[in-house]
């Protein structure tokens, strides 16, 4: 691989604060082969859009940022899923290395092999979503399996790689005390977990489902409340 390398790109975040530690640079990726029901960035799916960026081109756009990032901050890769282009990610995360960026991850897990252990190899913290407690639900609402979001975690073990994880709390579907003990007890599989981070249910999406003719599955489901999420984290705590 080289720094002419290109990944299919959907947009650009200059200055992110909720996208792992410090102030972030975000690049999302533009593609994803799951289908998670509260997805709030449907644009991202298709594999056919975003625009084509070559590893050099995006050192340079995080470079320009670099003063903001302090100790802890850097470039985010997210998506989409990242590491449907883990070719490029690995490289880009290894260019970001070698001019002193940190580097961040944002996945809902991902089949392991030789590209994904590449990109844990430059990854310093890893953001992953653990999108439900048991196998069934992966099934009907992600098109996934669990067991492959588990081994991703797994195999983050191997690497110097802190992580983070993430779970979406949907009222009527994921916000019962039984289910946070359930993703809590998952979570665990980290060696390396600095904490787990409950991310409340939001619908701000609507408007780009409308806009593409898509419809959105939980359009009739209310928004999770902070009073819930504060609850909720003391369960974990």
């Amino acid at each position: 691989m080289n720094s002419s390398l290109k990944g299919k790109v959907h947009s650009f975040q200059s200055l992110g604060a909720v996208d792992g530690p410090g102030i972030r640079f975000v690049v999302f990726m533009q593609g994803c082969p799951y289908r998670c029901p509260y997805c709030h960035n449907p644009d991202t799916r298709p594999f056919s859009g975003g625009e084509e960026y070559t590893v050099e081109d995006i050192v340079k756009k995080a470079v320009r940022f670099k003063s903001y990032f302090g100790e802890k901050g850097g470039v985010t890769v997210s998506g989409g899923e990242p590491l449907a282009q883990a070719d490029f990610v690995a490289k880009l995360f290894e260019e970001l290395h070698k001019v002193g960026i940190n580097t961040a991850l944002d996945t809902a897990g991902y089949p392991v092999n030789e590209s994904v252990k590449s990109v844990l190899k430059h990854t310093d913290t890893m953001l992953c979503d653990i999108k439900f407690a048991s196998e069934d639900e992966y099934k009907t609402y992600i098109g996934t399996s669990l067991e492959t979001t588990l081994r991703f975690i797994e195999e983050c073990n191997n690497y110097n790689t802190d992580i983070i994880i993430r779970h979406v709390v949907v009222p009527g579907m994921t916000d019962s005390v039984e289910n946070i003990k359930q993703i809590a007890a998952l979570a665990k599989r980290a060696k390396s977990l600095q904490k787990i981070e409950l991310l409340p249910f939001k619908k701000l999406c609507v408007q780009k489902y409308n806009e593409l003719g898509l419809d959105f599955p939980l359009k009739d489901t209310p928004e999770c409340d902070r009073k819930t999420i504060e609850r909720l984290t003391e369960t974990v705590r």
